[in-house]
């Protein structure tokens, strides 16, 4: 797993170090409770583009911390479709007032903040992404944790064999 030097040179590198900390120490699943605990988001899920289908490979229900997975879905339908096209962060605080999105996407989710994962080529792996049902803040500051959370997460799924 890469792992990052501690410092002030990187944007939220102490929260970096104590993600991967986490992730080392407890795996996927508190991993993800850490980024909850750091948004108003009820859900933060680790997704995967599987041609039209996208795959949720864990999950975390802030009222439901039991729930590990949920259910996968046509990618049409989720704004992951977009980050994945566009190949770049996307937030959403308001779907239902936000012009550049409504009507866009036929989804109940109302607040979303997600980041593009990369696979060793670099090419679109998938999403790791907040959401919500309700109208949530925004968490901009929070997207290099994410950004950086989203490629340790894809080691941990996809650890590279060398010998």
């Amino acid at each position: 797993m890469t792992t990052y030097s501690s410092g002030a040179a990187r944007p939220m590198q102490r929260e970096i170090d104590e993600f991967t900390a986490v992730l080392a120490q407890q795996g996927i699943a508190a991993a993800l409770k850490y980024l909850n605990s750091r948004t108003p988001h009820r859900y933060t899920g680790l997704f995967r583009f599987d041609t039209d289908t996208l795959r949720n490979e864990a999950l975390f229900d802030r009222f439901d911390p039991g729930v590990a997975k949920g259910a996968d879905v046509p990618t049409r339908v989720t704004y992951c479709s977009l980050v994945g096209r566009q190949e770049a962060p996307l937030e959403i605080n308001d779907a239902a007032t936000d012009e550049r999105y409504r009507g866009l996407i036929e989804t109940p989710v109302v607040s979303y903040c997600g980041v593009l994962i990369r696979d060793e080529a670099g090419k679109a792996f998938g999403t790791l992404c907040h959401y919500d049902m309700q109208r949530c803040q925004e968490r901009t500051s929070d997207l290099p944790l994410l950004e950086a959370a989203g490629q340790l997460l894809y080691q941990q799924l996809r650890p590279t064999t060398s010998a």
